[in-house]
């Protein structure tokens, strides 16, 4: 039989999600902990690949197990007690045995984190990003409708990837302004079809840029256009990256 399960994780101090050789995954930590609580070994797939310190509020997976006796929906209650308190099951269910949360995802949605302070606020250095300064919200918003639509993403994507087209669409990228603890916090939301190896943190690093006058709008085109990556800003750091949720349509819903 095939489960869901939807999970958040703190990334921090976790080699991404894939299981690696010599470090700890967050796929490793699920597993063990499934291992202990169900008494089998069940090998978890996820709706993608979150690279090393990158969270996950609403990350997807899928894995098979027979003669289980929990209830689907109480799998979070049996699970959670043998995993870490970085990572947490939020809900369970059951799901077709062709469903694959990998191949079935129609949307993705990541927020980008920052917060803008003349010093370190340790209670947000975690999840976001410090900037000493950062340009209006106006600016970024209007800045952040040039990502949107179908572009080939070559130039954003990390070298050796392997992929079998660059090409991606992205449906929105929102940026939402607030304040708490007397800084001015700045959320940058993207959803697309897919997403490349650093698309994101490079789509954040180039938004800024363009949003502060750094560079000019014709070298974002030039790189979607060339594939060129020195056309572009830096790639962001990957703690003020979280997986906000994954859409599946009416393929699955939790």
């Amino acid at each position: 039989m095939r489960y869901v399960l939807k999970i958040a994780y703190d990334g921090t101090g976790y080699a991404g999600w894939q299981r690696q050789k010599n470090a700890l995954s967050v796929q490793e930590a699920l597993e063990d902990g499934m291992r202990r609580a169900l008494g089998a070994d069940c090998r978890v797939t996820a709706s993608g690949r979150t690279d090393a310190g990158v969270h996950a509020a609403g990350q997807i997976c899928h894995f098979d197990a027979e003669g289980l006796t929990v209830p689907p929906g109480r799998l979070p209650d049996c699970i959670n007690p043998f995993l870490p308190p970085a990572i947490r099951v939020l809900a369970g269910g059951a799901a077709e045995e062709n469903f694959d949360c990998s191949r079935r995802a129609k949307r993705k949605t990541y927020c980008y984190s920052l917060y803008v302070s003349e010093r370190e606020m340790p209670l947000k250095e975690r999840y976001a990003v410090r900037l000493e300064s950062a340009p209006e919200l106006a600016a970024l918003q209007s800045a952040a409708k040039l990502f949107e639509g179908e572009h080939d993403f070559k130039a954003f994507c990390a070298s050796g990837s392997s992929v079998r087209t660059t090409v991606r669409t992205v449906y929105f990228v929102r940026v939402e302004e607030s304040e708490s603890w007397g800084s001015r916090d700045l959320k940058i939301y993207v959803c697309g079809n897919g997403f490349l190896y650093n698309m994101v943190r490079t789509m954040t690093g180039e938004l800024l840029e363009l949003a502060s006058k750094k560079r000019e709008v014709r070298s974002l085109f030039e790189a979607f256009e060339t594939g060129k990556r020195e056309l572009l800003g830096k790639t962001m750091p990957a703690k003020g990256l979280t997986l906000a949720g994954v859409e599946y349509g009416e393929d699955m819903s939790l």
